[in-house]
């Protein structure tokens, strides 16, 4: 096990509260097409001055999937009109507009909810997380997903109220680690806990194991978490399909290694929705 250097969990919404509020509203009357026509003008000044996102997706296609010089330059344009998609529709789930969910081993998910014990749900930033908070519902336990604590306070209230509609409370991320003690409770308390497993949320141990071809390194916060209350693991991630469809994704895993292999291969058939904007690899070489 290994130490991580600057790669913690961080990232805001951009615009302002007024923009985002503003945003919400115009949701309230105006289809998803429109402004995503709209973001679609936007989107070449953030690969312009993008410097460092823009290199580092780029050579996530051309080195760790293949793609040839053009290939990766169109996809790199893709990826970051679909992250622009994504973050519309988190505000146009604010403004009570409706997604069509397909759900990809369901049946996984109901188990584990059914069982006496708790269990972790691990994310990553590719697709829309988010959206497994609006639609994916316990029926058994409480469910607590831990978000970052740097976001606006429009996202903030919007994800809050939302959420609990579904029995899910949100786990702040704070910086004198109190969302630690929040997230060991829920699991002594045999609750759900969901944990983005590509970030850093406090310990700067990872654990490093092969992730397209080349060894890479994964916090070990959440792993860690799970085994110390001897709690089972689903990995899921909610991958955008068109304009209103989003596909839950379920899979079982016991480890880094097979978290990593879903994810490769998650990533496989949606490239274009991996949104970390930094070199994934850099760190496990130094580490």
């Amino acid at each position: 096990m290994a130490e991580q250097g600057n790669r913690h969990w961080q990232g805001r919404t951009d615009g302002t509260e007024w923009m985002q509020r503003a945003l919400v509203w115009l949701y309230r009357y105006l289809p998803l097409w429109l402004l995503y026509g709209v973001m679609l003008m936007v989107v070449p000044f953030y690969i312009l001055f993008g410097r460092k996102g823009r290199k580092a997706i780029y050579d996530f296609y051309r080195r760790r999937m293949g793609y040839g010089r053009v290939k990766s330059v169109v996809y790199m344009c893709e990826n970051f009109f679909r992250f622009g998609q994504v973050v519309l529709d988190r505000f146009a789930v604010f403004a009570g507009k409706k997604f069509n969910i397909e759900l990809d081993r369901y049946d996984l998910f109901e188990q584990y909810d059914a069982k006496e014990d708790g269990f972790v749900i691990l994310s990553a930033h590719v697709g829309c997380y988010e959206m497994a908070g609006y639609y994916l519902v316990s029926k058994n336990k409480q469910f607590n997903a831990l978000v970052y604590g740097g976001e606006s306070q429009t996202v903030m209230d919007n994800r809050a109220k939302i959420l609990a509609r579904n029995n899910i409370g949100m786990i702040v991320t704070s910086d004198d680690m109190s969302h630690i003690f929040a997230i060991h409770n829920a699991l002594s308390s045999s609750q759900i806990v969901s944990i983005p497993a590509d970030r850093i949320f406090g310990s700067k141990k990872v654990e490093r194991c092969p992730f397209f071809g080349e060894e890479a390194s994964f916090p070990a916060g959440p792993f860690a978490v799970a085994r110390s209350h001897g709690a089972e693991m689903l990995a899921i991630f909610v991958m955008k399909e068109g304009m209103r469809r989003y596909r839950i994704i379920i899979r079982e895993v016991k480890d880094v290694k097979e978290y990593a292999e879903v994810l490769e291969e998650v990533l496989r058939k949606y490239p274009e929705q991996w949104f970390n904007y930094f070199d994934f690899w850099e760190d496990g070489k130094a580490a």
